[in-house]
This record gives structure tokens, C-alpha cells and sequence, in this order.
């Protein structure tokens, strides 16, 4: 630089100086200088444009776009190292088929084995590359290669063509080798980048492909995130991310809830479980996760939430079933035992009624035996019914006798709570295909519902019974089977939540909330329903539809 300085003193003070040979020279300089700061501004705006999400591919067209401005470029090309393998990744206009490799004996690979710059003028059109690829030979005449560096390693070259010959002093190829300084850096951080966000699509692409609600919330109660599995109930957006507290969202609350898991982690920094049972009915696990930050403390707390309602709902019916089998046994045992002494007590008094003569106080009293022994069997023989575990078909059934069978095992339970039943049963009912023994498991729910509903009635006691035909909207008959109390009814903001499983009114010794469930679920599997009218202090009405098939 010092001898530059010198030499233009000379030029300019020395004995063969003119007023022609300094204004030469200063309008050299001056665009010379203007040029470089031309080249200086386009490696600042190119800096300036490329975005860290930009692809390689958008980063050489916007190179490409401003480069001929400070240097002759007709192509403009890159070229990474894969595995020991030059491609050419990425080129400006895209005048080659793909993206090629780079023969190992092409004169290219000098750049990479030496680390330095090389400018080929002209460009050899017997290189390997350049013979595999005729369409650059008829682009460029001389060609600039300048190694890319990432951490004091070649990872790359830049090609820079020009379809003119000598196209590249040392000026130009210095410049260039600043570009690539630059572009080295910034391809690196795109790939990184782009690193960073594969990883981030494939965390977000597991997150949301878990089946079970995940809901993420910041020590603060705001809903950070979440995998759209939620059940309808619960709504986990809000106007921005992080505004929506945790209870409104989910638990529909204006206030946290009380003994909130968030404040047990907050204090313990464990996991915590509980479970939860949503308005709808919704048995849920769920677990809550502490989430630490660099500094191990916790910032957010993860709510991974199970559906258990079915597997709960199962585990219930399990133990009833158990439960229904050992009666069964025992109601076996107790038949066989009763049944021998009542065929005795029944078969003398028949014989003695043979010898006694009707109308007599004695025939009267016979009868009664024989009678009320006939209907003790009768009950031992539904109990034992009822109680079997066999699996039912279904067949043409006579619903009114269904009612009868159900009303003798249970109105004695009934009539014990000083409760009046009547029983209207429409005359040659229709028979249906159903499953009767499933039928009675319904009826007797309802009526054994209506009892408890008139435990705390001071006034008198009443349930009716009745079945009727009816139509629905499509015109097709329907057999309705009526249980009518007047208890103390149902209170409107409990009427939806009734047939939820597990939800009931009734004491933990004397209800597992799954009585309506189940019946609705038998109902349904009928192709029919359970409807339900109710008046708080009134009474309620309930009704099982089935569609009447004749036989």
C-alpha cells in the first residue's frame, strides 16, 4: 500500500508530471475507490436481505440478482461437500439438469485440496465437469472458484462464470473471496437453521400425533399449548397464546381451582396425579409434569390427561358381575334347599284339600298355603333368573309379563317403604325382539330410582306403573314402559348429567351412578331410548321407548 502511495506521489509530483497525467490518475483512483465501495455496499445489502430462513437455493438468486453490478457474472453456482462427495447444490439460472457431482478429477476439486482461490481462463472444455456438462461450456468462457469455510474447514466452492475471457483480476477475484467469506456464514446459519427447525416439525409433529390430551401451562395458570385432543368440553384457545388461564379453558372456573396439582408441584417439585370427573360425565387421568428451565426451575407444568371412562365404567360392571354370579350360586343353592320343603308343603296340602270339602274355613286355609307356596317358588325361580350370568338371545318378549316378573321381586322391597304401587299395563301389548332379561335389568333400576327419590316425602307414597303404545315424529309405533313417582324430583341443572356414568345424587353405601348408564346403554342397544320428565318437589317421570316389532 505504502509503494502505491509512493509510486502516485511520483506520477504526480515528479519531473514527468503534467496536469493530463494527474487528472488520469485522480479519475482512476476515484473509480477505483467508487468501485470497491459499490462492491462493499452490494456484500452489505446481500448481507442485509438474506434471512436465517431463507433455503440455499433463495439465498443464490438473491446473490445473483445484484452481483453482475459489481463484477462480470453471467453463473453463479454452489458447490457442498456431502460425505466426501462435491455437488453442486445450488446455481443461478439453473441451466444443468439436477444438481450434478463434481468428478473427483476435475480441476474444481484444486479449491478444495489447496484452500485458495483459482481463477480458469479460459475454461477447459475437456474437464470431466464441464464434458458431462455441455450446456456450462456454452454459458461461460472463464470461470472464478473460491473455497467456502466453516470452522477453518472447506466445506464448499463458489462458482462465479463469465461468458467473457479474462473476465477476473485479482480486484475481482479478492472481492469474491469476501462474498464467499460472507455467504459462508450465511449458509451456515441456514442450515442450521434449518436444523433447528426439522427438530422443532418433528417435536410439534409427535407432540400432536399423541392421542391423549397434552395441554402445556406456565407457572402463572396460562395455557402455553396444547395438542388439539381435548374433549369439546374444554376449550384451550384463546385471543393469543398464553392468555387463557388453565381453569377457564379447561374446568370452565372464574377463579383457580381449590387444591390446584400446580401449586403441590410449585411446593414439591413432584409429579402429581389425580382423577378428575368432567360435567360430561368424562372419567380422566391425569398426570402433572414439572418442566425446568436451565436454571432448574420449574416455568411450566405439563397436564397429560387419559380417558379412563370406559376402562372404569368396565372395572364397575366387572365387580357387579361378580357379584350377580356369586348371588347366582347362592340363589341356586337357596332354591334347591327351599324348593324341596315348599313341594313338600305344597303336595300335603293339596292332599289334605282332597279330603277336606270346599267352602269350609279349613279348604280356605289350604288354599292359602298352597297358594303363597306356589308364589314363593315363582320368586325363587326370578331371582335365580335374574341373577344367571347366561348370555341371552333376543326374542319375540311380552313386555307386560317382563313388568309383572320384575314387580314380584322386587314390591316387597317397595311396600316395606310404606310406598303405594299400581301397575296399568295396556292390553295385548305387541311383542318385541329384545333381551329380557336385559329389559328387567332396566325396570328395576327405575323402580328401586323412584323408591329412593321418596325416602325423604313426608306425604303419601306413591309409583306407577304402565305401559302404552305411542307414535314418534316418523310415524312408527313405539311400546313405552312408564315408572311415575312423586319423590322430590330432579333439580334442571342435574337433568343433562344423569346418565353420565358414575354421576349420582344418592349416598357412596347405596349408588354407584352407573344404574342410568347402563340402562340407556341397554335401551339404545334396543334401538331405543330413556326419556325423562321431572319437577323439583314434584316428582319425575321416566320412560323407556323401544320400537314395537309384531310377531
Amino acid at each position: 500500500m505504502f509503494n502505491e502511495k509512493e509510486k502516485l506521489i511520483e506520477n504526480l509530483t515528479g519531473v514527468n508530471s503534467s496536469k493530463l497525467n494527474y487528472y488520469i490518475e485522480l479519475k482512476k483512483r476515484n473509480k477505483e475507490i467508487v468501485k470497491q465501495n459499490n462492491r462493499l455496499e452490494i456484500i452489505y445489502q446481500l448481507v442485509r436481505d438474506i434471512n436465517i430462513d431463507m433455503s440455499i437455493e433463495d439465498i443464490i438468486k438473491r446473490v445473483f440478482g445484484k452481483l453482475p453490478l459489481a463484477v462480470p457474472c453471467d453463473f453463479l453456482g454452489l458447490a457442498l461437500l456431502r460425505e466426501d462427495k462435491l455437488c453442486l447444490t445450488a446455481m443461478m439460472p439453473q441451466i444443468l439438469y439436477g444438481y450434478p457431482l463434481i468428478p473427483p478429477d476435475s480441476v474444481l476439486w484444486q479449491c478444495i485440496g489447496s484452500g485458495e482461490a483459482h481463477v480458469y481462463d479460459p475454461v477447459s472444455k475437456d474437464d470431466p465437469f464441464i464434458l458431462e456438462n455441455p450446456a456450462l461450456s456454452d454459458q461461460i468462457s472463464s470461470m472464478a472458484v473460491v473455497p467456502l469455510f466453516v470452522r477453518s474447514a472447506v466445506n464448499g466452492i463458489l462458482l462465479v462464470g463469465s461468458e467473457m475471457l479474462s473476465a477476473y483480476s485479482r480486484a475481482e477475484l479478492n472481492f469474491i473471496h469476501q462474498l464467499a467469506d460472507h455467504l459462508a456464514i450465511c449458509i451456515q446459519n441456514a442450515r442450521l437453521y434449518e436444523q433447528v427447525s426439522q427438530v422443532k416439525r418433528e417435536w410439534e409433529a409427535t407432540f400432536k400425533a399423541v392421542t391423549e390430551p397434552i395441554v402445556l401451562i406456565d407457572t402463572n395458570y396460562n395455557i402455553l399449548r396444547n395438542n388439539n385432543r381435548l374433549p369439546p368440553e374444554m376449550n384451550a384457545v384463546g385471543d393469543n397464546p398464553g392468555t387463557l388461564k388453565c381453569y377457564q379453558g379447561l374446568w370452565r372456573r372464574e377463579s383457580k381451582c381449590e387444591n390446584c396439582p400446580m401449586d403441590e408441584i410449585a411446593r414439591t417439585g413432584k409429579i402429581v396425579y389425580e382423577q378428575v370427573q368432567t360435567d360430561s360425565g368424562l372419567i380422566l387421568d391425569i398426570c402433572y409434569y414439572p418442566v425446568y428451565n436451565e436454571k432448574n426451575e420449574i416455568f411450566a407444568i405439563i397436564h397429560h390427561m387419559k380417558d379412563i371412562t370406559e376402562k372404569a365404567k368396565m372395572e364397575v360392571q366387572l365387580v357387579q358381575s361378580a357379584k350377580l354370579a356369586a348371588i347366582g350360586e347362592m340363589a341356586a343353592g337357596v332354591a334347591h334347599e327351599l324348593n324341596n320343603p315348599m313341594t313338600v308343603i305344597i303336595g300335603t296340602a293339596q292332599l289334605m284339600l282332597r279330603e277336606v270339602e270346599e267352602g269350609n274355613a279349613e279348604s280356605e286355609l289350604l288354599n292359602d298355603i298352597v297358594n303363597c307356596g306356589l308364589r314363593c317358588k315363582k320368586i325363587i325361580q326370578n331371582l335365580l333368573t335374574f341373577s344367571r350370568q347366561d348370555h341371552y338371545p333376543l326374542v319375540p318378549t311380552d313386555l307386560n309379563e317382563e313388568v309383572e316378573r320384575v314387580l314380584s321381586l322386587i314390591q316387597y322391597q317397595i311396600n316395606r317403604n310404606n310406598i303405594e304401587i299400581t301397575q296399568d299395563l295396556y292390553p295385548e301389548l305387541p311383542r318385541i325382539v329384545a333381551n329380557g332379561h336385559h329389559l328387567q335389568q332396566v325396570l328395576i333400576n327405575l323402580l328401586l330410582n323412584a323408591r329412593d327419590a321418596l325416602d325423604a316425602v313426608d306425604r303419601e307414597k306413591r309409583i306407577e306403573v304402565r305401559t302404552s303404545l305411542s307414535n314418534n315424529s316418523s310415524g312408527q309405533e313405539q311400546i313405552v314402559v312408564t315408572v311415575k313417582d312423586n319423590g322430590i324430583g330432579i333439580a334442571p341443572e342435574n337433568l343433562p348429567k344423569i346418565f353420565n356414568p358414575f354421576y349420582t345424587s344418592k349416598e357412596a353405601i347405596r349408588g354407584t351412578g352407573l344404574g342410568l348408564s347402563v340402562s340407556l346403554g341397554i335401551a339404545e342397544a334396543h334401538g331405543g331410548t330413556i326419556e325423562v320428565e321431572s319437577v323439583p318437589g314434584g316428582g319425575s317421570v321416566f320412560s323407556l321407548v323401544l320400537p314395537a316389532e309384531t310377531h
